[in-house]
């Protein structure tokens, strides 16, 4: 019997790369790409619950190289009055499409405001001391990082299931188990 209890350990989700990084509560989180999932499904998730140095590790050497090599273009573009290539052309019109794209990232509706309606809660987080959901949405791969107030009054019945879901029950039987040290008359 030992060991279909030891059996049921809770399932393990495999680290694909680590996406991004933030710093939430002044604790930092990293936004995980899981094995086996869709970007849709990706999670932020506390430093202290991972189990992936060296995917951490060569996140955080790709996002040193991007950081010096931004500044290297930084200094060029002061020096010149304009962004270079490698070949010294002058790049302005693709550095112009590129703020084009981040603001319009930026401007982009999140949540709720995306007029989409809510599937399911993929997970939670505790981000800046508020209950965060990252709801994944109908007809969409993109998923969102909600306030849960606004999840419990907009679609509460997901709100449910998602906490269904990870219920665990403990029945008074289970306690008789554990007080004879598992030996019962049944």
């Amino acid at each position: 019997m030992e060991e279909d209890e030891e059996g049921e350990d809770e399932e393990e989700f495999v680290v694909e790369k680590v996406v991004d990084t933030r710093m939430r509560g002044g604790k930092r989180e990293y936004l995980l790409k899981w094995k086996g999932y869709p970007d849709s499904e990706n999670t932020w998730e506390p430093h202290e619950n991972l189990d992936c140095p060296e995917l951490i590790a060569a996140y955080e050497d790709k996002s040193k190289k991007e950081r010096e090599e931004k500044g290297k273009k930084r200094k060029l573009k002061e020096s010149t009055g304009g962004d270079k290539d490698d070949e010294g052309t002058s790049t302005t019109s693709s550095s112009s499409k590129k703020k084009k794209v981040q603001e319009d990232e930026e401007n982009k509706p999140r949540g709720f405001d995306r007029g989409l309606q809510p599937e399911r809660i993929i997970g939670a987080t505790d981000s800046s001391g508020e209950l965060m959901f990252l709801m994944k949405w109908k007809d969409s791969d993109e998923a969102d990082l909600v306030p849960a107030r606004q999840a419990n009054i907009r679609c509460p019945q997901i709100v449910i299931a998602f906490y269904e879901e990870r219920l665990t029950w403990h029945t008074h039987a289970d306690e008789e188990d554990k007080d004879d040290g598992g030996k019962s008359d049944k």
